[in-house]
């Protein structure tokens, strides 16, 4: 995010690195259509390279309680969909934007999370429930679970970060019930003993296994469910991106797949 590089540039070197797909944010897809450039063309490359477009990351306020707001939300999820199709993805996230300061009822979420639902299952697109840590509504998996459950769709997922599980207080352990048919995405990255859980911010998020997150404990009770999802690295760490690009992706991805060895042979 803090390299501001362009869209197609993110693909080459998600390639180079070795991913073996991309989560790109709306912001960057949505650049790239003001400068008056195809969607078509990166599409084509993304292919070419051997890429899935995993997801996105947009920030459509389809959760709050106004609902001349939450009607342009809906409006403005529609168009994001449809650039995520454009580019031959299927999912996208559904974060409580703008809902972070006030609490709402679960049940009125799990109405208006259906209606995102629904509008997926029409456009082609699922999206996925994330939890922010710092939102009084949705901040835990027990929280985004009840959403989910009260939303009764089929499509229902959730979308899941280590930082922002720690950040809401959740315990890793209680990933063990979830369903892993609705976890199709895991943001993974890890965060330092200090700042303190309710200091610490995005900025402060570091490569998996540089922290003291429980990260393998946490990917042994997903593979124990059952999960086999894609593992994304999302950081915000403004170290990095004083970096050469191409160096913090190979290093992150080099760290996930460290993390995520240790896990398989771990008893």
């Amino acid at each position: 995010m803090g390299f501001k590089l362009p869209l197609a540039k993110e693909v080459e070197i998600a390639a180079q690195a070795g991913y073996q797909g991309i989560e790109p944010w709306i912001a960057a897809i949505q650049r790239h259509v003001d400068e008056g450039r195809p969607l078509a063309d990166v599409r084509r490359r993304i292919a070419d390279l051997g890429l899935a477009v995993e997801g996105a990351i947009g920030f459509a306020a389809w959760i709050v309680e106004d609902a001349d707001q939450r009607a342009k939300g809906l409006e403005q999820m529609k168009r994001d969909m449809d650039l995520v199709l454009q580019l031959g993805g299927r999912r996208i996230a559904a974060p409580p934007a703008g809902a972070s300061d006030t609490g709402i009822d679960p049940r009125k979420v799990g109405e208006r999370y259906r209606a995102v639902l629904e509008l997926g299952r029409r456009m082609g697109v699922v999206p996925q429930l994330e939890i922010w840590g710092g939102s009084k509504t949705l901040s835990r998996p027990g929280e985004a679970a009840n959403v989910a459950i009260e939303a009764a769709h089929p499509d229902a997922c959730l979308l899941l970060d280590v930082f922002h599980l720690y950040k809401g207080g959740a315990d890793f352990g209680g990933l063990r019930l979830l369903n892993p048919a609705a976890l199709h995405v895991l943001h993974l990255n890890d965060y330092p003993a200090q700042p303190s859980r309710e200091k610490i911010t995005d900025a402060d998020r570091v490569y998996p296994g540089d922290g003291v997150a429980p990260l393998a404990d946490l990917l042994r009770g997903l593979r124990e469910i059952g999960f086999s999802g894609t593992l994304s690295l999302e950081l915000f760490n403004q170290t990095y991106w004083k970096q050469d690009p191409l160096t913090v992706a190979r290093t992150g991805l080099e760290k996930m797949r460290a993390v995520a060895a240790a896990t398989r042979d771990s008893p």
